[in-house]
Formats: structure tokens, C-alpha cells, sequence
């Protein structure tokens, strides 16, 4: 049996110039991001200042996680313990987790084929839950309607919040995702499309959530040293009303994003290039039905879904499984027990009283997904098919 050889979890090397720039931080000691030298900027407020830029947003704060910029994102736009949050069901677990710790209490939406969210779903459950708030995923890197998604959470007055941990470097009708809502959060984690092992970034053009977010990010009262936040004269009671609740980045970590940041539209061509062939490839296999990725999506594809709804549970393990003796580890959101990043909802068993969300429900049970490193070229995804599609004929 012809098997894959390449790492699905093997990442490129960091630029050199991120080598350089970390080994620069780690010669100087300076890695807190306020320990700064005399007119000393930082790497984590150059980070800031050139993320925000790339946004067209007025400020960012690098935190030490994706989740983390979700948690602070919430209470810096006002949730209060108990507060209901809107989520989509379709989502990965540091997302109700992030609702969770920031005391909120998530409330689940229901999801189309698609898989974005059902914003028919997003209506009733707002009306019956009283919700307040949107924690909207991107999942796995796909954008809905976010006219109408912003134009309905107007009208019921619910604050949007984007986790775009899947969608950096996207667009939506050319403009970047994570600007939409009021609050963006991003993710550096080793598998998002920056890295740095672990990471964040939040995102805002509101000032008074930024201040509130930079106080709780704990900043010792050293915000005049940021570039992409409002003045230091106008934290005034904020900062002696606002908790500390450290969750910096250090400049090491910002240090090794910045050249990294600079390479970010070459990537998405990269990996984009990869999801074609492997669309088109997939695209021909007979059970196979892919999401569809609509005109007005500019996508990143760093990684591929795919839905097999013709297939029973039975043939759909069988079909994992072989693909698995193939060298590729493709991941289903249909198993009873979830696996890697398929943790799905009903597997989140310290949220009471779930809707019910049975679109969700259909669209897991027969959906698979596999990640689409930089490290493979077009030859890679083609022989990827090929398995793939030998896997599928075997399941039969």
C-alpha cells in the first residue's frame, strides 16, 4: 500500500530575520514587553502598531493567547457574570471556554450546510435567551454574510465579537475580517497563520474597550508604552477601576511575528494555491461534497473540509481509517468521542441547558477536515487525492 510520508503537523522554519530578532531580545534580557531601554519602542508595541495597520483598525493589543484576547475582549465590552453569550455551535472548545471564563454563559446557534452560522437560528436564540453578545467564529476559515450578519445584530442590539483565529489575512467583499464586529480576536498559535507556539491579538477601533482591554491584559500602569492604543492621559479611572489579569505577550514572541506578519499575503497565495488542487482534486470524488467558498470570500486555505452525506457512520469510519493507513490523519466531526481539535459541542458537558441545534448535528456527522501545512507543494496534494481516493474506493 502507497502511503504519505510527509508531517501533517510539521511546520516551515521561522524566517531568519524572526531568528535574528529573537536572538537580538534574548542577548538584551528585555523580554517583558515594558522592560524597555530609553526610547526603546518594543517588539510588542511595534507588533501592535503594524497589525492594527495592516487592519486599517486603531488599536491592537498582543496577549498570550487567542482565547485569552476572547476573554478580555468580552469583559472589556461590559459582559457581566451570568450574561448570556451567543456562540456558533459549529466551533472549537476554547471558544464557549473563553464565554466560560470571562463568566458568561454560552448559548449556542445553529449552523447551515455551509457551515457558517444559520442567521435565522441567531434571531430566535438571541429572542430567547436575552443575549446581549455575538462571539462569532470563522470556523476552520470560513466566512459568512457579514453584511447581513452586522446589519441583524444591529437591529437586535447585540455587540459582535469576531474570533478570526481561522480567517487572518482573509477578507470579506475586500474588507479584512476582524473588522466587522467590535472587537477583533486573532490567534499565533503554531497551527494558525502566524506563529509564534502561542499567541493573540485583539483588535478594536473603540477606545474605551481598548482601555479596558489593556488594563486586564496587566499592564501596570505602563500604557503610555503602546503605539496602538489611545493616549496614556485618557486611561483616567479606568485604570483604578479595570482589574489586572495578566495575559501579556512578551517581546520575544512578538519579535519572531513581526517578519512573519511581513510575509502574510505571500502565504495566503501559497496556501491557496495548495487548497485548489486539493479542491479540485477532492471535488471529483463521487461521495465527496465540498463547502462551497462563495465570490465575495477572500479565504485563506490552510485547511480543507469536505462533507460525505451519501456515506453511513460505518463506511465513513471505514474510510477514516484507511485514510489514516495512508499516511493522512484526516480528522471527522462525527466520532462519538472527540479527537484532536474535532471536540465538537456536545462534548462540552459543563454547559447547561444547550438548544437544540440540529442542522449542527447533521453537518458533524458527516464532516472531515484536514490541515494543509506550508511545508507541502502542489505534487503533495496531488498524491494526497490520489490516497484519498483509493481510501474511499476501499471503504466500499
Amino acid at each position: 500500500m502507497q502511503t504519505f510520508s510527509k508531517s501533517f503537523t510539521q511546520q516551515e522554519p521561522l524566517p531568519e530575520a524572526a531568528i535574528e530578532a529573537a536572538v537580538a531580545i534574548m542577548r538584551s534580557g528585555r523580554l517583558h514587553r515594558y522592560n524597555l531601554a530609553e526610547g526603546e519602542r518594543g517588539e510588542a508595541a511595534l507588533l501592535e502598531q503594524e497589525f492594527a495597520d495592516s487592519l486599517g483598525v486603531a488599536y491592537c493589543l498582543a496577549c498570550a493567547s487567542g482565547g485569552y484576547a476572547m476573554q478580555i475582549a468580552l469583559r472589556a465590552s461590559g459582559l457581566a457574570p451570568g450574561d448570556k453569550v451567543l456562540c456558533n455551535a459549529f466551533t472549537l472548545s476554547p471558544v464557549p471556554g473563553s464565554i466560560h471564563g470571562a463568566g458568561g454563559v454560552p448559548v449556542l446557534v445553529d449552523i447551515q450546510d455551509d457551515t457558517t452560522v444559520d442567521l435565522d437560528d441567531l434571531r430566535r436564540a438571541a429572542e430567547e435567551s436575552g443575549a446581549r453578545f455575538f462571539l462569532l467564529s470563522h470556523m476552520r476559515g470560513h466566512i459568512g454574510d457579514m453584511e447581513a450578519i452586522v446589519e441583524l445584530c444591529d437591529e437586535l442590539g447585540i455587540l459582535l465579537i469576531e474570533d478570526c483565529a481561522h480567517t487572518m489575512g482573509a477578507t470579506w467583499r475586500g474588507r479584512p475580517s476582524g473588522s466587522f464586529g467590535q472587537v477583533g480576536c486573532f490567534s499565533t498559535q503554531t497551527y494558525k497563520h502566524l506563529n509564534s507556539g502561542e499567541g493573540g491579538l485583539l483588535t478594536t477601533d473603540d477606545p474605551e474597550v481598548m482601555r479596558r482591554a489593556v488594563i486586564l491584559s496587566g499592564s501596570y500602569m505602563l500604557f503610555d508604552r503602546h503605539l496602538a492604543a489611545p493616549e496614556a492621559e485618557s486611561f483616567g479611572d479606568v485604570r483604578l477601576q479595570t482589574p489586572n489579569c495578566s495575559g501579556r505577550m512578551d517581546n520575544l514572541r512578538a519579535a519572531v511575528l513581526r517578519p512573519q506578519l511581513a510575509q502574510l499575503d505571500d502565504r495566503r497565495e501559497r496556501w491557496n494555491r495548495l487548497y485548489r488542487v486539493l479542491e479540485e482534486g477532492l471535488g471529483r470524488q463521487a461521495p465527496v461534497t465540498l463547502i462551497p467558498r462563495p465570490p465575495e470570500e477572500g479565504f485563506v486555505g490552510s485547511s480543507i473540509q469536505f462533507r460525505l452525506p451519501g456515506l453511513s457512520r460505518e463506511r465513513i469510519a471505514a474510510f477514516v481509517a484507511g485514510c489514516e493507513r495512508r499516511g493522512i490523519p484526516l480528522k471527522w466531526y462525527g466520532r462519538e468521542e472527540p479527537e484532536d481539535y474535532t471536540s465538537r459541542y456536545d462534548s462540552w458537558r459543563y454547559l447547561d441547558g444547550m438548544r437544540p441545534v440540529p442542522n449542527t448535528e447533521k453537518v458533524l456527522a458527516t464532516l472531515c477536515d484536514l490541515r494543509i501545512p506550508l511545508t507541502f507543494d502542489a505534487q503533495d496534494c496531488a498524491e494526497i487525492v490520489q490516497l484519498v481516493g483509493e481510501a474511499l474506493q476501499e471503504s466500499e
